[in-house]
């Protein structure tokens, strides 16, 4: 399968919800459950949860966990579509970077986030099965599905500015990508869509309940990296407008 980490990381990014799994105490019976999702910059998954919750008890008793991606939605036949499921252990981790980046792509969490029973949780991925259609069925390693960790540093210090200098100045180009990379010229014409964060592979974009990955071509590192890719991004959408 060509490039299944990629395809694989970019279902992680994509979707704002998934479905995590746990295990019940005493039976080990499976649970499921409907969670939202953020991506920290390597695409490990993001959870704000709280203790109250059935799941949060279970992983409190075992910490092993399932997240399912799906991208099937929407589409006349969603088994043709792709979908993921991570296997791993939900860690609690409530530093500042999985905070900003949760928070961001989920304005409405900023609530209840310092409430005293909720808690961020990294997910450590030890592997994942990627199903993209009928017989394009694969597991991939932990260490190959997630990015290099060693970026992360960098991308903390430029993300928060990068974006708001994309929001603030550059507001026009976030309206191109949505309607002519991502959309077609029937997406309203582009109106109101925010950029909520930015990684090495690619943007996140929302407006209201909808949200859009804007991937880059290649993964880029640093500031001028990530700054070439937006422009080189805003030039096409340009060239692809009526």
């Amino acid at each position: 399968m060509t490039n299944s980490p990629a395809l694989a990381r970019n279902l992680m990014r994509s979707h704002e919800t998934a479905v995590l799994a746990t295990n019940l105490p005493g039976d080990g019976h499976p649970y499921a459950s409907l969670v939202l999702v953020a991506a920290d910059y390597d695409a490990a998954p993001i959870l704000l949860i709280s203790d109250l919750a059935e799941h949060s008890k279970n992983i409190a008793a075992d910490d092993r966990v399932s997240l399912l991606f799906d991208g099937t939605r929407g589409l006349a036949a969603p088994l043709t579509g792709a979908r993921l499921s991570l296997q791993g252990r939900a860690v609690r981790n409530n530093c500042g970077r999985l905070r900003r980046r949760f928070l961001a792509r989920h304005e409405d969490a900023a609530d209840y986030a310092d409430f005293a029973d909720f808690g961020f949780y990294r997910m450590a991925v030890e592997r994942g099965h990627l199903v993209a259609g009928f017989g394009k069925i694969e597991w991939i390693d932990g260490a190959e599905l997630l990015l290099p960790s060693a970026g992360a540093a960098a991308f903390d210090a430029l993300e928060p500015g990068a974006v708001s200098h994309m929001n603030e100045d550059h507001g026009d180009a976030i309206q191109d990508y949505a309607q002519y990379l991502l959309g077609g010229a029937n997406r309203d014409a582009g109106t109101g869509w925010a950029m909520t964060g930015c990684d090495p592979e690619g943007c996140d974009l929302r407006r209201g309940g909808e949200v859009l990955r804007l991937g880059f071509d290649t993964p880029v590192n640093d500031g001028d990296s990530l700054h070439r890719a937006l422009v080189t991004l805003a030039r096409t959408a340009r060239a692809n407008a009526p």
